[in-house]
């Protein structure tokens, strides 16, 4: 049960109203998560979001940000992020399957996407202190300057909603993970 009281949607006005309305339009509810952000923060929540629209009109595929942030979220042990990407990992065309092993740091038979979800793992492991063949890994693995950046991005938007959820231990409303 979660820790924070979070206010309905729709009893939410000024700035939390509006950030509803916009989630709401596009994926037709407010998550737990979003609720509890903006009952306290609208500016963090806005913030939030804001990063994850640059993350989609970066150069890294959907796919590759849901990957980013099971990876970040196993690691994390946060069950509400883990149940919320893989949904969105399901709708960016990822299988149960090679989620379950990205987040497992497992081989997916994708040797690019291993080499992501390995570095993503390593750098969130040691904290961003890697060698620079861990570097020229990622790079030898098809991955530009640019995407190793937007990476790092990923892993930090998602890393504010898995503390979020692990302090106030979010009530999932998402569907369970197996």
């Amino acid at each position: 049960m979660s820790r924070f009281n979070a206010i309905k949607p729709e009893d939410a006005t000024g700035a939390a109203a509006e950030l509803f309305a916009k989630i709401k339009k596009a994926a037709g509810k407010v998550p737990n998560a979003y609720a509890t952000i903006a009952t306290y923060s609208p500016a963090a929540l806005g913030a939030a979001l804001s990063l994850d629209g640059v993350l989609a009109a970066s150069s890294l595929s959907k796919q590759d940000v849901e990957v980013i942030k099971l990876a970040v979220s196993e690691v994390a042990g946060c069950d509400y992020c883990i149940a919320a990407h893989t949904l969105v990992g399901k709708f960016a065309g990822l299988a149960p399957e090679t989620m379950k092993q990205a987040r497992a740091g497992e081989a997916t038979g994708d040797a690019k996407r291993d080499a992501l979800v390995h570095f993503v793992r390593m750098l969130v492991n040691t904290h961003g202190t890697v060698p620079a063949a861990e570097v020229d890994a990622i790079r030898a693995a098809g991955y530009t300057e640019q995407q190793v950046i937007e990476t790092a991005l990923a892993i930090a938007t998602i890393t504010f909603t898995n503390l979020v959820n692990r302090i106030n231990d979010t009530t999932v409303d998402f569907p369970a993970v197996v």
